[in-house]
Parts: C-alpha cells; structure tokens; sequence
C-alpha cells in the first residue's frame, strides 16, 4: 500500500489540529477568516468519487463534523465549504467561516490580498478551542 503524504502546499502555512479518522484536519494560518482544511488520507486521489464509497461516507461526515463545529466556536454568519482543487490537485476540503463585513465580504477568500499569520498563542488556543468541539 503506498504512504500517503500530504502535499507540501497543504501544509506550509497549515496546523495540523488532529487526524480525525479519514482526514488530517488543518487550520490555514490566515487570520482573516477561521479557515480549516481536510484532507483525505489516502495517495494519489484528486476527486471526490475516486474515494471508495465508504471512504466518500466518511469524508462527508467528517465535513459536517467540522462546519459544524467551526460554526459554534466562531458564530459566523456563513460556512463555505469548498474542494476546488484547480492549483494543489491532491484532494482537500475547505471549511472557512465568513462573517458580513470581513475580508472581500461576499466574495471569494482565494487570492484575495496578503495572508494575515495568526500571533502562535491565538493560532495555539484557536485550535485547540476546535478540536474541544469537535469531541462535545
């Protein structure tokens, strides 16, 4: 069976918050929005409907796992979830909390302006407050 490895753009600017089963669960450090990613654990899969039926189950629950619970930590108005995959083709989910009024508000998040790093106590306390509620 080949090693799954993430690819290097995932996780360059990306926690990792925790293996949540099928996927490693990332926060993007872009303090602009709360914007997490999951990513299917498994080599070599670019689509969604490459993923065995099972594992297609287990990503869809998972991201719904984790919008929901981004949506109760931040209490944003909107959660875009998105697996686009144009630039890295390796399989992965976006779960980003919007707000009225934030960053190109309602515009898309990609490509707008320059990434805001989260100071690393808040980046640290963000991400272990989700992973709090993701096992409530």
């Amino acid at each position: 069976m080949e090693r799954f490895e993430p690819d290097a753009r995932l996780t360059r600017n990306a926690t990792l918050i925790a293996n949540i089963g099928l996927c490693q669960l990332r926060l993007v450090d872009d303090s602009r929005w709360t914007w997490l990613t999951l990513i299917p654990q498994r080599p070599d899969i670019s689509e969604i409907f490459e993923l065995t039926p099972l594992d297609q189950t287990m990503l869809t629950f998972e991201t719904n796992l984790v919008a929901s619970s981004l949506k109760s930590v931040t209490q944003c108005t909107k959660i875009n979830v998105a697996a686009i995959g144009n630039i890295v083709r390796q399989l992965h989910v976006h779960v980003v909390a919007r707000n009225e009024g934030d960053a190109n508000w309602p515009g898309p998040i990609w490509g707008y302006g320059e990434a805001v790093p989260y100071e690393e106590v808040v980046r640290k306390r963000l991400a272990d407050t989700i992973l709090k509620a993701l096992s409530t």
